[in-house]
């Protein structure tokens, strides 16, 4: 059987070399992390909760540029092993999200891992172009795509 090649417009998707990157790097960060117990967007979600007071899921959400639903089920596990605490907001609808004592500690654990796999993504990309890949994936992120 042949292997028909993707059209042009396809191979150039931005979308798609995106999802692949992503996807290229969410595996190394998972496999350097793995011996702390996180995940690689685990560990986004702990750190970005330990610099941020307790919030919403929907605050949470935005500051991590991630769907709500898709947010809260990875907080799920967090939450289950004691790393997050929800409780209900002022309005009974409202979840409300603060990382725990254990959560601290989890991030204490992990961070040693994930400071190699910087350490390493960077020796191996190029300082600069670490540096250049996030200061242009910044400007992606707060280009408006939608009308």
């Amino acid at each position: 059987m042949s292997t028909v090649p993707p059209p042009p417009a396809v191979s150039r998707c931005n979308c798609l070399v995106l999802r692949q990157t992503a996807r290229h790097v969410s595996a190394f960060y998972d496999a350097m992390l793995a011996p702390s117990g996180l995940r690689g967007t685990q560990f986004s979600i702990v750190a970005a909760l330990a610099d941020r007071p307790p919030q919403t899921v929907g605050e949470l959400a935005e500051h991590m540029v991630m769907d709500r639903t898709t947010l809260a089920r990875n907080l799920k596990p967090l939450e289950r092993d004691g790393l997050v605490a929800i409780t209900v907001g002022d309005d009974r609808r409202e979840r409300r999200v603060a990382l725990s004592a254990r959560g601290r500690d989890k991030l204490a654990e992990a961070m040693p891992y994930w400071r190699t796999a910087q350490k390493r993504f960077e020796q191996r990309f190029g300082y600069d172009n670490a540096r250049q890949m996030r200061e242009t994936l910044g400007r992606v992120m707060h280009t408006e795509l939608t009308d």
